[in-house]
């Protein structure tokens, strides 16, 4: 296994890094099982674990601090926070109130004293980034973080963090976790030259696309897995289909499955730090280990681009950040009484 630095924090980290989202009752149930898995990618070389608190409501950070046991030191351990964790609203988003509370229950479940890297999991558009910033700074400086990071944050937020950051004396994120896959490089467009840009490093989801790259999604055929079995969208829409169908020959010519590609994709673009792989069983994890020292030519990246051009997305995860400004429409639509071009309201 061959480390690669995790932007500028002067921390080493494996290229596939162990997530822990299917472990509890959202994937894994079996707590001993997930344990064995967590032990056997450590054995493996992978000393990098990201988690949540929002996953299975605290049971995978529960599992996690299980299996580091006797061996926390070894680990670069990650945990999220900014997602819903009950109904009272009070209880999410990237307020200084919440992210204090919100890091002490997840050390608490962790069996830990800090974690190595703590996240915001998706942008709070109600939240001034300085306020977030700013207890975020004050957890370092308690030692309970060592290092803090953003997820699914648009280009121009991580633009204005750093801005924010600099002008205050903040401390500043240093890593940022977005969606990437063959299906889903729109984050080569802005996201990823500025995290390159500010020396952050960059921990890539779903590179196998929600299971699409697996080859197990094929035109014509029904897949029954466990994102259908928890509730997710299943993701059998023709556009992508047919992208995963021209997929397989090029993997095949290679002489390796879709699966690898698809992983050795996400870890080939040099501002991608580490891919996360998040494995339900032992025998998933064997299959993503198996493709770590895969290298892909330049002649099989260009035929990719050919089929999927750099950029761009087909489709969207169910599970990626849609801002408020999409899903909101009042966000998007002038009151009833200024629509009309000859209003005297100002443009």
């Amino acid at each position: 296994m061959q480390y690669r630095a995790l932007g500028r924090t002067g921390i080493q980290v494996s290229p596939y890094c162990l997530g822990a989202m299917m472990f509890g009752s959202l994937g894994n149930p079996d707590h001993d099982a997930a344990i064995r898995i967590i032990h056997r990618a450590l054995d493996a070389g992978i000393n990098f674990i990201d988690t949540a608190d929002v996953y299975s409501r605290g049971e995978s950070e529960e599992i996690v601090g299980k299996a580091l046991k006797g061996r926390r030191d070894d680990v670069v351990l990650a945990t999220k926070a900014r997602l819903p964790m009950g109904d009272d609203p009070n209880r999410q988003g990237a307020s200084r109130r919440w992210l204090v509370r919100a890091l002490d229950d997840s050390l608490r479940r962790l069996g830990t004293d800090h974690v190595d890297l703590y996240q915001i999991h998706r942008p709070d558009d109600s939240v001034d980034v300085e306020e977030t910033l700013s207890a975020l700074s004050d957890l370092i400086r308690a030692g309970k973080v060592r290092a803090v990071g953003s997820s699914s944050f648009p280009a121009s937020d991580i633009v204005e963090s750093h801005w924010v950051s600099e002008r205050r004396g903040l401390e500043r994120f240093r890593t940022e976790q977005p969606v990437y896959s063959i299906l889903n490089r729109g984050i080569e467009r802005e996201v990823l030259p500025v995290c390159e840009r500010y020396g952050m490093g960059v921990l890539v989801w779903s590179p196998l696309a929600g299971g699409m790259l697996t080859g197990r999604y094929r035109k014509g055929q029904a897949a029954d897995t466990h994102r259908s079995r928890f509730g997710f969208r299943q993701l059998t829409d023709d556009q992508r289909l047919d992208v995963v169908e021209q997929l397989i020959p090029v993997a095949d010519e290679a002489g390796m499955s879709l699966t690898h590609l698809a992983l050795a994709f996400a870890i080939a673009h040099p501002g991608v730090t580490s891919a996360i792989i998040g494995p339900r069983t032992a025998d998933h994890l064997d299959d993503l280990l198996a493709s770590v020292d895969t290298a892909l030519t330049d002649d099989i990246l260009d035929r990719v681009d050919a089929i999927v051009p750099p950029g761009t997305d087909i489709g969207v995860l169910d599970t990626a950040h849609t801002p408020p400004s999409i899903t909101d429409p009042a966000l998007r639509r002038r009151p009833i009484a200024h629509r009309s071009a000859g209003s005297t309201q100002a443009a």
